[in-house]
């Protein structure tokens, strides 16, 4: 597959549906379920999941789609893919429950063990995070052209990620708002040894490899569980400006479409020059 063929205006288009109905359901009373692991699950996470697995088979046909909401594909069955769409059709529903905004929808194409192509978009605010190997991420804010068709058009409509602009700023950690716990609490203090007074933020969903992609935040650790869907359109995000996302255990970026589909503790974070 040739990555600059990607059609980015009709995955947008996908996205931004899926958007559409997830803003319908945050905007009304809603009920929610817990899953097997206790996690939340609401009608927007599955009307989401309909629409975007179903856009990426109408226009990719030959390109399968792993989904956190339709993830029960034997391993035996994955690990014939060549590559696949790997989908978190509402990234951080704690957040959405709570309604304060921080949730995104998240999007990667995977080749092999690797993210290669990847969109993060946040509903409330509209704007799309996106990133192709070896051709850099972007942000496009609320508003902007998102019918550029591949990435040489969006390059000329979006702004380059990292973003300029904080060159004051102290050394910034980014940790989950709903997921903090001691490991990460002593990372921190560990960082604030090393480095001073530190800035330390709170962040919902896929939105913390965001901030370290833009330049908004140095580190994002996350030393607790995680599942693929959740960080693969994060890493090529941040890898592509210029970032890395390392597992704590082997120091090596993550990889997917592994047969557990958990992922180690990893740390994102920007290398140093």
């Amino acid at each position: 597959m040739n990555l600059s063929d990607l059609r980015i205006d009709k995955i947008f288009r996908i996205v931004k549906s899926a958007a559409s109905q997830i803003l319908e359901v945050y905007n009304s009373p809603f009920m929610w379920e817990d899953k097997e692991d206790k996690s939340p699950l609401t009608l927007a996470d599955k009307k989401s999941h309909n629409i975007i697995s179903e856009g990426l088979e109408d226009i990719y046909p030959e390109i399968p789609v792993l989904s956190e909401e339709g993830k029960d594909i034997p391993y035996e069955k994955r690990r014939q893919w060549e590559y696949f769409w790997l989908v978190d059709p509402l990234d951080g529903t704690k957040e959405f429950i709570q309604r304060n905004g921080e949730f995104t929808i998240n999007v990667a194409l995977i080749h092999k063990d690797k993210p290669v192509f990847g969109i993060i978009h946040v509903p409330v605010t509209g704007v799309f995070y996106v990133a192709i190997k070896g051709q850099g991420a972007y942000k496009l804010e609320e508003g902007e052209n998102i019918d550029a068709e591949n990435i040489e058009a969006l390059k000329s409509v979006s702004k380059k990620l990292p973003l300029s602009g904080f060159p004051d700023r102290s050394f910034t950690a980014v940790g989950s708002r709903s997921h903090m716990n001691p490991e990460t609490q002593e990372y921190f203090n560990d960082l604030e040894k090393k480095h001073g007074n530190i800035n330390t933020i709170t962040a919902g969903s896929s939105l913390k490899f965001c901030m370290v992609a833009e330049g908004r935040a140095d580190i994002y650790p996350r030393l607790g569980p995680t599942m693929e869907w959740d960080t693969a359109a994060g890493q090529i995000i941040a890898e592509e400006a210029g970032a890395e996302v390392l597992a704590v255990d082997n120091l090596k970026p993550l990889r997917y479409n592994k047969e557990s589909l958990k992922n180690p503790w990893f740390v994102a974070k920007v290398q140093l020059k």
